[in-house]
């Protein structure tokens, strides 16, 4: 700025003066002096003298107090200095003005440094008087405006605050331009707000910026300064020394970087504190006081009332929005209907589902076009204004032509009109049709189903937590059957479902029954899910059944609520099962007993036959003809016993003949009296009009007194036995429960005692070859084996039945005979030769050394020559190598490698004319059944004597 030209100053020459008459002038003088400088030194307002450049040569005290400068500090410097910047080219022109312009007041508004750095706002008003010579200066008065300026800002800023919450578009916007006005007022870079969430308990932080902490995540409540200020309800100016004494009475703790000075203030909507505004400082360059709390103090309730209402704002926005969203996307359409059918509205749903935008809808008549047919569109008509929750059907035709169900309903609006509301239910209405169908059929498919289908509920739901035990006996006492059909009722013996169901599953289940707590526990163990599983279960008469079942349990939450299975009644097919394991049992230990038989026969073709050569050649004197004689004895009763396993394996020779039962008994009653002695009384019941059976006599009567000898062993303190006949016809029913039977006329023989009875587990294995119930030494085991045996070949029947204390009853159902009669005549057979001796030569064949032995010796004692071979290949080398003629072949039937009959058709190609006899441990009868021999073919049974051999020998050779 161009400095004024300055004056030059008058000089004055020094002159003595005589003040004594002066001397009360100049007292009054100094006394209006004094309180001139009172007046000025006391002033509110200050006052300072500044020369031409500018340069301050006097202030008052008044200028201390506002700027905090002392006079010296004052006195030699430029006001220039102290302006704000900004302020500086504006002054420099005012004073300028003031330089051209002596007398006249000059006014200005300047920002003016204070010691403490701040900047106050002075209104100030100079005056030069330069060329005064009294004063020699420009005055300058100046009052400080800060205060009054820091008012109109606040109210401003409280002004802006409300705007604020008007125009901003959300929290968050807010809440920044809450930020920029606050920093306005005072220095607020670090800035924050805080608000509470009272159901939680939590500080959130909607808006946050600081200078080292990037972001202020929510928390609960804590000992921060922002809880502190919240429990208090009071603004706190947290300096150093009042934070410390915060941490040190345990009010406080540090949160987040550590601030030099910290200001809070709670935002309070009326005795309700919601949050805490404030701001920190980490510079000393940047100090807060109580000034500042002041400001942060008095625009904290309009901060508060505009996060309220912006919040409150925020909310309704976020509702509106909600609501409006479910109007444009939930699946019902909505339009508001005037009383004469007029639509106004309609959401995006009633657009897309009937094809009209609102604006096409409220130009044309659009439930004409939506119901062409006049009845159909008077009845939609009809019910605008219908009762509220009354739904109505319609078909409804839009805009592309398809014809929809709709359902509609109303509800009346309060400036009139209606709010329509409708649905699609096009889809929904097949799903119905659909879902009815579908429940037909599965309840037809239910009800129809010959598989039982049931449901059982738990009335206290099952955890699956439990210990295994514990869910068994819950099945047991909390479960019971809810629903099934009738097949299923039925397979318990009720008429129908409804009789059935309410039934818990410890009454139908068999507790005791070990096999059914083992199916609870695998259903357990399976998650509840099992498929053909056997139950034993006992129905409404408390017979046994047994089912096989697919279950499935619905575990909800972790607890059993139900299960669903299916069931079929298999008690009789694991009858049959059982009855079909016994025959095959029965088969087996036949066949065994058939081999054991067959073996035994040819060791005891070798004993018998030794023995009988052996008594040939002892005189009859000698001292070994006893000895021989006893070993013939137990040979033959050995016999004996191999053909009670042929006849338990039906591979004995039966002659049957038409028989009448009753002559049976009534010839063998002495006999069987003397048998079971004077304690046992001997019944008979004998049917007059008993049928005729077809049977071997001899057979017959060795099961009567097995079964008699049975009896009587049975009732060793004495008793009843009983022999009833009778003719009885075996239907289908029977058959089926009694594996072995056969549909038909029988004629029973049956045996009964009051003896001790037995058991089912006893009675099971009683046809079985060796066993007994005796005493080791008491019975071989074959009595009751043989009597099954013979039975069996005569195409009968025999069942037991006992229960212990309550005697045994045998039952034999043979064939009825078509016509009584005798039996047919056995062909003569050929006449024998008084000798059995002969010359021709026979060729041996036996895989057995001791019975090829014993033939080839009785042979040759008869005069024949004889050539033995041990299998088929080595006799058919035998046959090759020899020369001369070869009369008959002797061949046992079973070898390895090459059977018998093999054999003689290999030979009789090789020596047409041979004669062939052949032999086995089995029956005939056996042997052709199994295949190995043809009806008719020359055969003799294991065991035989020599004599025996050589007779059927010369019986075959002689033969035409």
């Amino acid at each position: 700025m161009a400095r004024s030209p300055k004056k030059p100053a008058k000089r004055t020459a020094p002159t003595m003066v005589d003040r004594t008459e002066r001397q009360p002038a100049d007292a009054a003088l100094r006394e209006s002096e004094e309180r001139f400088r009172a007046l000025v030194e006391y002033s509110s307002d200050a006052i300072a003298l500044v020369d031409a450049q500018g340069v301050t040569t006097y202030t008052s005290r008044t200028a201390t107090r506002l700027l905090g400068y002392t006079a010296d500090e004052f006195v030699g410097r430029s006001g220039f200095e102290l302006l704000h910047a900004d302020d500086v080219e504006r002054a420099r022109h005012l004073f300028e003005e003031l330089l051209a312009q002596p007398g006249v007041p000059v006014r200005a508004e300047l920002r003016v440094r204070h010691k403490d750095g701040t900047y106050r706002h002075l209104e100030t008003v100079a005056v030069n008087r330069l060329d005064e010579s009294a004063v020699g200066a420009i005055v300058v008065n100046y009052h400080d405006l800060t205060p009054r300026k820091r008012a109109e800002r606040i109210q401003q800023a409280t002004y802006r605050i409300s705007q604020a919450a008007l125009t901003a578009a959300d929290l968050q916007a807010l809440l920044r331009a809450l930020h920029e006005i606050v920093n306005e007022l005072m220095p607020a870079q670090n800035f924050y707000v805080a608000l509470v969430d009272p159901e939680r308990n939590w500080l959130t932080f909607p808006y946050f910026v600081d200078q080292y902490d990037r972001e202020a995540p929510e928390r609960p409540l804590g000992r921060g300064l922002t809880e502190y200020v919240m429990r208090t309800g009071r603004p706190l100016l947290a300096t150093p020394d009042v934070y410390e004494d915060l941490v040190r009475r345990g009010e406080a703790e540090l949160i987040g970087a550590p601030s030099l000075d910290w200001v809070g203030v709670p935002l309070q909507i009326r005795d309700r504190t919601i949050g805490v505004v404030a701001v920190q400082t980490y510079s000393e360059g940047i100090r807060y006081g109580e000034e500042e709390k002041d400001i942060l103090t008095f625009v904290s309730t309009q901060v508060a009332m505009a996060i309220e209402r912006k919040r409150a704002e925020d909310a309704l926005r976020a509702q509106r929005t909600l609501l409006q969203s479910i109007v444009d996307h939930i699946p019902v359409m909505l339009a508001f209907v005037e009383p004469g059918g007029r639509v106004t509205w309609g959401n995006q749903e009633w657009s897309r589902v009937l094809g009209y935008t609102v604006e096409e809808a409220r130009g044309r008549d659009i439930f004409g076009e939506l119901y062409p047919e006049p009845a159909e569109r008077r009845r939609v008509l009809d019910s605008i204004g219908a009762p509220v929750g009354q739904w109505h059907y319609f078909h409804t035709r839009v805009r592309d032509g398809r014809v929809l169900e709709t359902t509609w309903a109303n509800v009346p609006l309060p400036n009139g009109g209606n709010l329509a509301i409708g649905m699609d239910v096009t889809e929904r209405r097949r799903a119905e049709a659909a879902l009815r169908q579908g429940e037909e059929r599965y309840r037809a498919f239910v009800t129809q189903s010959t598989e039982g289908i049931w449901r059982f509920e738990f009335a206290e739901p099952l955890p699956v937590n439990q210990p295994e035990a514990e869910q068994i006996e819950h099945f047991y006492r909390h479960s019971y059957l809810a629903e099934c059909n009738d097949a299923m009722a039925q397979m318990y013996g009720y008429a129908s479902a409804h009789e059935l169901a309410g039934t818990r599953l410890g009454d139908l289940l068999v507790r005791s029954d070990p096999s059914n707590e083992a199916m609870l526990r695998v259903f357990i163990g399976s998650g509840y899910r099992l498929a053909d599983v056997e139950s034993h279960e006992r129905d409404r008469n408390g017979q046994p059944k047994v089912f096989l079942n697919n279950l499935v349990g619905m575990v909800e939450d972790g607890l059993l609520k139900r299960a669903w299975g299916t069931q079929r009644d298999i008690t009789d097919l694991k009858r049959l099962e059982d009855q079909l394991r016994q025959a095959q049992k029965m088969e087996a230990v036949g066949r065994l007993a058939g081999g054991v038989a067959h073996d035994f026969n040819n060791l005891l073709t070798a004993i018998l036959g030794s023995v009988e050569l052996l008594l040939r050649e002892l005189a009859p004197a000698s001292p070994l003809r006893q000895d021989a004689t006893e070993i013939k004895k137990a040979g033959e009763r050995a016999a004996v016993l191999t053909r009670q396993l042929l006849a338990y394996s039906r591979r004995q020779v039966l002659n049957p003949e038409v028989l009448d039962l009753n002559r049976v008994v009534a010839d063998m009653d002495r006999m069987l009296r003397r048998l079971i002695g004077e304690d046992v009384d001997l019944v008979t019941r004998l049917a007059p009009d008993l049928g005729n059976v077809r049977a071997d006599r001899g057979q017959i009567e060795q099961v009567l007194v097995n079964l008699v000898l049975n009896a009587r062993d049975a009732m060793p303190q004495g008793g009843k036995l009983t022999i009833e006949t009778a003719n009885v016809e075996l239907d289908p029913g029977y058959v089926e429960t009694h594996e072995g039977a056969k549909p038909g006329a029988y004629a029973l023989l049956a045996v009964s005692d009051t003896g001790a009875g037995m058991d089912a587990e006893t009675a099971a294995h009683l046809f079985e070859p060796f066993f007994t119930t005796k005493e080791v030494g008491k019975g071989t085991g074959l009595g009751l084996a043989t009597a099954y045996g013979i039975v069996k070949q005569s195409d009968g029947y025999i069942m037991v039945y006992s229960e212990p204390g309550h005697g045994t009853t045998f039952k034999i159902y043979l064939p009825r005979a078509a016509a009584p009669g005798a039996a047919a005549p056995v062909p003569p057979a050929p006449p024998v030769k008084a000798t059995a001796r002969g010359s021709e030569t026979i060729l041996v064949v036996e895989d057995e050394e001791a019975v090829r032995s014993l033939s080839r010796r009785a042979l040759e004692a008869s005069g024949y020559t004889v050539l033995a071979a041990a299998d088929g290949p080595d006799a058919v080398r035998l046959l090759e190598r020899y020369g001369g003629p070869i009369h008959l072949v002797l061949t046992d039937v079973i070898m390895p490698g090459m059977n018998g009959r093999e054999l003689a058709q290999r030979l009789v190609q090789r020596r047409p004319g041979l004669r062939v006899l052949y032999m086995s441990g089995y029956p005939g009868d056996a042997i052709v059944h199994r295949g190995a021999l043809e009806p008719g073919m020359a055969f003799l049974q294991k065991p035989f004597m020599p004599e025996d051999l050589a007779r059927k020998v010369r019986e075959v050779l002689d033969q035409g």
